[in-house]
């Protein structure tokens, strides 16, 4: 496979260095080709400007998602956001490795999905979203610290079952782009573990990625599976963390 890690982590003592340089070095061991995009080691520019585009359709009034329809066309993007996309369609597999911030990634990262998953390429007009997304045939993961324990993440833990925290970039990101999704990988507790369970926690990390290639997708629904009214159609049952029956009493 050709697999895509995304690594945003500002500090090169880290657990999180520790976790992708584990990670490199199976992956390549087990014959899979390996590409690195180290944001802050790159200086990514994570904002999305007018800038991005050598050409400007709208040059009066900026419409980011429409500028980046046209560059997919005339391939007019600057040169750091096309580098990032031939290596996003050159990936089997896409890996994004960060420290769990307010729920989420850090700004340079949803800077570099801002910039990199684009209109035209990614998703866009006759409905290229979600199973017909511009990088179906693909997968794709979550690979991410944390400080807090596994207990908080469950069903009736303090900040809500896990799926459900990572809807917005496992369904909202990966899944829209058309993305398969695999379970993510969580390094829990990293500030209140000793150096041993920190170690167990990256021998865990290399036995899941020796098999990588071999894991169930998480569940999914295709567009198939909706009806016009945008709604899951009376037949089909709910089988993800964030889709379920809408119960109203009469």
């Amino acid at each position: 496979m050709n697999v895509l890690i995304v690594y945003a982590h500002p500090e090169p003592r880290s657990f999180g260095r520790a976790l992708l340089e584990r990670s490199v070095q199976t992956l390549q061991s087990c014959g899979h080709q390996v590409v690195v995009s180290d944001l802050y080691e790159m200086d990514f520019q994570p904002v999305a400007t007018g800038g991005d585009f050598t050409e400007r359709r709208f040059p009066d009034a900026l419409q980011y998602d429409r500028e980046q329809k046209q560059s997919s066309q005339r391939h007019t993007f600057v040169q750091d956001i096309q580098t990032e996309i031939d290596k996003l369609q050159a990936c089997d597999l896409l890996i994004l490795q960060f420290p769990l911030w307010w729920f989420s990634v850090p700004s340079i990262m949803k800077g570099w999905i801002d910039r990199v998953f684009v209109n035209g390429t990614v998703y866009g007009a006759g409905g290229m979203r979600f199973d017909n997304g511009g990088l179906k045939g693909r997968k794709a993961m979550l690979a991410f610290t944390t400080g807090c324990f596994p207990e908080m993440m469950a069903p009736d833990g303090l900040l809500g079952q896990r799926d459900v925290i990572l809807w917005h970039l496992q369904h909202g990101t990966f899944g829209y782009a058309g993305l398969e999704v695999l379970q993510p990988f969580v390094g829990f507790s990293i500030q209140f573990i000793d150096d041993a369970q920190r170690h167990a926690q990256l021998d865990a990390y290399e036995a899941r990625l020796r098999g990588i290639e071999h894991e169930p997708v998480m569940p999914s629904h295709p567009l198939a599976d909706f009806g016009p009214d945008w709604r899951l159609k009376p037949d089909v049952e709910p089988r993800t963390a964030g889709h379920r029956r809408n119960s109203t009493k009469a």
